[in-house]
């Protein structure tokens, strides 16, 4: 059981501040809730007030409703409740994207929610904030885990693209539709040729476009003067939840490929029946795990989802007091973890 000095405790309903009264990305339905952003396993419909970034705005009202209670704050603005001082911090994961800072009793305490550390420019870039303890998500927390830069990543992308593109074949990518979707759309060659999205990835465009975030133009299918031929040379940004519907068939002979994290594992790949697996994620993987903690300068951590057990091991044996939060966050890169592959990785990590 957590000790009176606890700023942060596991409740059924999820992460709770028994001096504040409120809840971090509760996935039960709570009176005030703080979210870190508005991936759906972590903003959920039914709390009865919501404080999340400014930039989060647009993405909580599309995906949870317009009427929902929600207050806004800019990052690094302190607001006080019951005597906890609360601020957000940039976390670099996805727009708006924050990690929330507690103050209270003189102990300083940091909430994560999910971070990477390379800057993409389509958020704030992570930020590490001193803290005496660190709850830190783990989803990639295995020394595997090491992500490509985003020159050699984009470069990649272009030239798969571009060699479809000559070849008369559309190039659909099966990626997230908030947040990985905006990257690519950000990071890829626009001059290779058009880039036609999904209608689950459109509307999201439009929430990082009213950012300030710079896209390139994107069409739908169904938009007037999308034929064959465009289609034969352009990209395609697709949720994975299309791949072998009816959608589909209107790209013909295309090539596909998937953007996941879990495409450094061998195997993923074929699993998802695509041509081409490209190693991206919106997480920070193992050198910037360990890059975050180390810069927040906390003696105490909490290791949230993911790879909980190696993280944990490492930290201990790297001087730190280190204990698991039992959560029910994971999302769509969790949610694809091969187990089998990932007990190999944990078996490496020992």
């Amino acid at each position: 059981m957590p000790d009176k000095v606890d700023l942060v405790v596991a409740r059924p309903e999820g992460l709770y501040c028994p001096p504040g009264d409120f809840y971090i990305d509760p996935w039960r339905p709570v009176a005030r809730a703080v979210i870190t952003h508005a991936h759906s396993d972590h903003a959920r419909i039914g709390h009865a007030h919501y404080l999340a970034h400014t930039d989060s705005a647009g993405t909580l009202r599309t995906r949870l409703g317009a009427d929902i209670d929600l207050q806004t704050l800019p990052y690094g603005e302190v607001i006080e409740h019951h005597g906890v001082r609360l601020s957000l911090h940039p976390a670099g994961h996805v727009l708006g994207s924050a990690q929330v800072r507690l103050e209270h009793g003189g102990r300083v305490w940091v909430a994560s929610g999910d971070y990477k550390t390379e800057p993409d420019g389509t958020c704030t870039p992570f930020e590490p904030v001193p803290c005496d303890t660190f709850i830190t998500e783990s989803t990639f927390g295995l020394p595997i885990y090491r992500w490509p830069t985003q020159a050699v990543l984009f470069a990649e992308i272009d030239a798969w693209w571009r060699a479809n593109a000559e070849a008369g074949r559309a190039s659909v990518l099966f990626c997230y539709a908030f947040g990985k979707a905006q990257r690519i759309l950000h990071g890829v060659d626009a001059s290779v040729g058009p880039i036609v999205v999904h209608g689950a990835v459109e509307p999201l465009n439009a929430v990082y476009r009213a950012a300030g975030v710079v896209l390139p133009e994107t069409v739908r299918v169904t938009d007037p003067g999308v034929d064959a031929a465009l289609l034969k040379r352009s990209l395609v940004l697709a949720p994975p939840s299309a791949q072998g519907t009816p959608w589909m068939k209107r790209f013909g002979n295309y090539a596909d490929a998937f953007a996941s994290g879990w495409m450094q594992l061998r195997g993923t790949r074929r699993r998802r029946g695509v041509d081409r697996g490209f190693v991206m994620s919106d997480h920070a993987d193992w050198p910037g795990l360990q890059q975050a903690i180390a810069g927040t300068g906390a003696e105490r951590v909490f290791v949230t989802h993911g790879s909980v057990q190696v993280m944990v091991r490492w930290l201990t044996e790297n001087g730190l007091d280190a204990q698991g939060f039992k959560t029910e966050y994971g999302d769509e890169d969790d949610q694809e973890a091969p187990a089998a592959e990932l007990a190999a990785g944990e078996e490496q990590a020992k």
